[in-house]
């Protein structure tokens, strides 16, 4: 039985920045029995700051609740972008080209949130991405400024809004059979370890139901 997390994000999300660690431990401890996958979650207005000043205020609630040794930087900051369209978009266009791992997005995110670099700039967003893919750059920019890379951006910001929930990251846990798990804003290791482990004994036991009924009866 197939299990999937998915985690909708937005590139330059402190918060999704601190989760990136559970992540990783979740890929590398389910790897093969689970499948891991990550969704564009635009971050509008409501959920931005309005200046430099506030944002690192909330970089310094967030470092201090993940016990960081270092602060983000907030040299990449612009107040003038009602969101952040071009590193998002370059990660998603990242995957036409087979990058459908972290490694572009993430690179992103350190140039932005560790750097400062003013990745709101798609010129700068390019670069970045196109070098942490080892691809063309033009080739990436004609991808990640198209219609059809900020279509499959809004409609997966679509897809998180429809979750009625506000918090990014989100990673939704869904098994074939139906059951979903959702944790918006968590960013821990521990829950999402033992809602895990659950649904796939719950798969287990699935799996081995058929193996000695076969399927229901229909009447």
């Amino acid at each position: 039985m197939t299990i999937t997390v998915t985690d909708y994000l937005d590139v330059i999300s402190s918060w999704c920045f601190w989760s990136e660690p559970t992540w990783a431990e979740l890929k590398r401890r389910f790897e093969g029995r689970v499948q891991f996958r990550w969704k564009i979650a635009l971050m509008d207005p409501s959920g931005l700051p309005t200046s430099r000043e506030q944002e690192q205020w909330f970089y310094r609630r967030s470092g201090m609740m993940m016990r960081s040794p270092f602060m983000l930087n907030t040299d990449w900051y612009d107040p003038s972008l009602p969101e952040w369209l071009a590193p998002n978009c370059v990660a998603e266009a990242a995957k036409d080209f087979g990058f459908t791992d972290d490694r572009v997005r993430l690179a992103l995110a350190h140039a932005a949130l560790r750097e400062g670099k003013k990745v709101g700039d798609w010129d700068v967003a390019i670069a970045i991405g196109a070098e942490a893919g080892g691809i063309d750059a033009g080739g990436l920019r004609k991808c990640a400024k198209s219609a059809k890379t900020e279509k499959r951006v809004r409609a997966s910001t679509a897809e998180f809004h429809a979750l009625q929930i506000t918090q990014r990251p989100a990673f939704v846990v869904d098994t074939e059979i139906g059951d979903r798990s959702i944790f918006s804003g968590v960013v821990k290791l521990e829950p999402l370890v033992a809602t895990i482990d659950s649904m796939l004994e719950d798969a287990a036991a699935y799996a081995a139901h058929k193996a000695h009924f076969g399927e229901p009866l229909v009447k």
